[in-house]
């Protein structure tokens, strides 16, 4: 009974970045006989590091860690004791002007609201005003967010999330004024809360993390979450983000999982032409899998649409094709310096967390309008940096650190290529650094350029998106690919949908991994559909 019951419970992942490994450590811990196959030669996928210049090690793309520190899966699958270490990054962002003037935003709202305060006493009342207003509201989403497993869990967090949504009330004008905030864009929320740059351009600057316009309607959002950085702060993982990969691994070898890279999947299977039900995977060489469940860590479009064989069709189908992905994405440079970069009015700490090179909220619009018509942002081209090794100095050899910089609206699309623009585009880069911290350029020994379309060849990313798909208001928590695949069950039985492109949110955050295992520990629904839906 107990061989049948385990022949029963075979489980494969498709994917091994930090979702698949999070959801594949609660399957095997369930019981299930767990194999994550990732088609890349390492497990990761964006919580990556890689030695890519002697000695020097970078993150190929997440460089903090936030929401996961916000869930409590790092505590529930004892990660700590698989060798992950957290220090946070306090300040958890500054902003540099090329006047010289830095703007710090602290974990303590009253320490960034005296930062704020040395230069512009106005602009931090009205930040201190700002964050009371934003602060119930953000306390409530993550409640939403992060709902748990499990009813007890829901009835658990009811109260507070009760408690938070009539304070979010009170403070945002009521049902119609928080309706009108949360459909805004975040560009406009920034304008009518501040009149100076010192705060909505380096509030922005974090808000285009979402790969969001300031003018993106329902995008307001991003620019509350601000206070989310306030009550759970920012992290680096010591050792590089591959550090979160490690231990999940660790975790998942202790739990009985296993995984393989170099190991692309081409096929999802149904156990016959026109069934509703998974059989296994197909991978690229020919070889077969049988599998009684399989969960797909990757892009859900992808997935359903793509290796899915036969693929989905019908209206479950249309509304995941239609689901919206710009152009507007992500380029980084990635350096080897002699120092960090020296900010004239720099003071200890000045490196801890992100750094934006921001000046204006329309500097950033234009980029982004800009990249969505496939053109490169202008002079200076809005960039933040991150500065790893000033918490960790294991990335670097003695006296060298590592420099992050990203655009967050580079164009994905972009006319003439991008193999004739990314060694220029990757100098005006440094050069927007340089027109803040004099002497920068100097620094720099080395360099490694990752447009975005190197990061869809080598992270296998359609449109080179982070997240897969919009972080935008239609896609996201319970809306989050499509209203039918929120819950990650599909039509069909024992196949399940995680990865950043599916609820609730992308970014390093673990939930859609743990909340796709729950799909399938669970068993599908009694009327065969997410939330009782009977499937059309």
């Amino acid at each position: 009974m107990r061989a049948r019951q385990q022949r029963a419970r075979r489980v494969v992942v498709v994917g091994g970045g930090h979702n698949g490994l999070v959801a594949a450590c609660y399957l095997a811990r369930s019981g299930w006989q767990t194999q994550v196959l990732e088609q890349s030669d390492k497990l990761g996928g964006g919580a990556r590091t890689e030695e890519l210049l002697p000695g020097h090690h970078f993150n190929t793309h997440s460089a903090a860690h936030n929401i996961i520190n916000a869930t409590g899966i790092v505590e529930d699958l004892r990660l700590r004791d698989a060798g992950l270490v957290y220090r946070e990054m306090d300040p958890f962002s500054i902003a540099a002007f090329r006047d010289g003037t830095i703007v710090r935003f602290h974990r303590s709202v009253e320490a960034t609201v005296e930062s704020i305060a040395e230069v512009d006493r106005r602009a931090a009342r009205r930040y201190a005003a700002w964050m009371r207003q934003a602060w119930p509201l953000v306390t409530a989403m993550r409640t939403m967010l992060d709902p748990g497993t499990g009813v007890t869990h829901r009835l658990r967090a009811m109260p507070g999330l009760v408690a938070a949504g009539g304070r979010a009330l009170a403070r945002n004008g009521g049902p119609v004024g928080l309706a009108r905030t949360l459909l805004a864009p975040y560009g406009r929320v920034l304008r009518e809360q501040f009149d100076t740059e010192l705060v909505r351009a380096p509030v922005a600057a974090f808000a285009a993390h979402a790969s969001a316009s300031p003018q993106q309607v329902g995008g307001a959002t991003f620019a509350l979450w601000q206070a989310f950085y306030h009550q759970v702060g920012q992290w680096h993982p010591v050792g590089g983000s591959q550090a979160l990969t490690d231990a999940l691994a660790t975790r998942l070898a202790s739990y009985g999982g296993s995984w393989r890279v170099n190991t692309p999947v081409a096929r999802i299977l149904r156990t016959g032409p026109g069934t509703d039900r998974v059989a296994g995977v197909e991978l690229a060489d020919g070889t077969r899998i049988a599998a009684d469940a399989v969960l797909t860590a990757i892009d859900p479009r992808s997935a359903l649409l793509d290796l899915l064989d036969p693929p989905l069709t019908g209206p479950v189908a249309d509304r995941l094709r239609a689901a919206g992905r710009g152009n507007a994405v992500q380029s980084l440079v990635l350096l080897a310096t002699t120092g960090l970069p020296g900010y004239p009015q720099a003071r200890p700490g000045d490196w801890n967390g992100l750094q934006s090179y921001v000046d204006s909220l329309e500097s950033l619009s234009a980029g982004f309008a800009q990249a969505e018509a496939g053109h490169l942002p202008d002079d200076p081209v809005p960039t933040y940096a991150f500065t790893p090794t000033a918490l960790d100095d294991s990335l670097a050899p003695p006296g060298r650190h590592t420099v992050y910089l990203a655009c967050p609206c580079a164009p994905y699309e972009v006319r003439g290529g991008w193999d004739a623009a990314r060694e220029e585009f990757a100098d005006r880069m440094i050069a927007t650094v340089e027109a803040r911290a004099p002497g920068f350029t100097a620094s720099v020994v080395d360099r490694v350029t990752h447009t975005p379309a190197d990061m869809a060849r080598q992270l296998h990313w359609p449109g080179a998106h982070p997240m897969h798909l919009d972080i935008s208001l239609d896609q996201l928590a319970m809306l989050r690919p499509t209203p039918d695949l929120a819950g990650h069950r599909t039509p069909l039985t024992g196949l399940v949908v995680s990865g950043a492109g599916t609820a609730p949110v992308g970014g390093i955050a673990g939930l859609p991994g743990r909340d796709a295992a729950y799909a399938l520990i669970t068993g599908p629904p009694a009327r065969g559909g997410p939330a009782g839906r009977r499937w059309p």
